[in-house]
């Protein structure tokens, strides 16, 4: 939930002009990201938050709409205190009009890059 770690795990982020305090519905995030070597500028307004647990935004400035959603939850073994997470990430939008005719192949792309993503948080942990 801090922005400025997203250039540490999210790949193609560049950069990231975080709010001034802590996040909350409504904070607005600025990013800059290389998606299939195009520069994208695009912000995103947090519309719930459910600190240690949920975070979900929205754009509200970007090429095409979009929203972000980052899950955690804990895992137990034996009634125990939690021994790991299970993260779930979910992307939705995407550009319209006559683009949209080619939503397959970036939804193709979109996948294998938050999978890399996710194995990237992974190891940010794991150190």
């Amino acid at each position: 939930a801090d922005p400025l770690n997203d250039t540490l795990w999210i790949g193609g982020i560049v950069e990231v002009r975080p709010p001034d305090g802590p996040l909350a519905v409504g904070t607005r995030v600025e990013r800059v990201a290389k998606f299939a070597g195009r520069r994208i500028d695009y912000v995103l307004e947090v519309v719930r938050l459910e600190p240690g647990r949920l975070l979900e935004m929205r754009s509200v400035a970007a090429p095409f709409p979009m929203r972000v959603a980052y899950e955690v939850a804990p895992v137990t073994e034996g009634g125990s205190a939690p021994t790991s997470s299970i993260v779930t990430l979910r992307v939705g939008g995407g550009p319209g009009g006559i683009l949209a005719l080619f939503n397959w192949l970036t939804a193709i792309e979109v996948r294998r890059n938050l999978r890399a993503d996710l194995r990237r948080l992974a190891r940010c942990f794991d150190a």
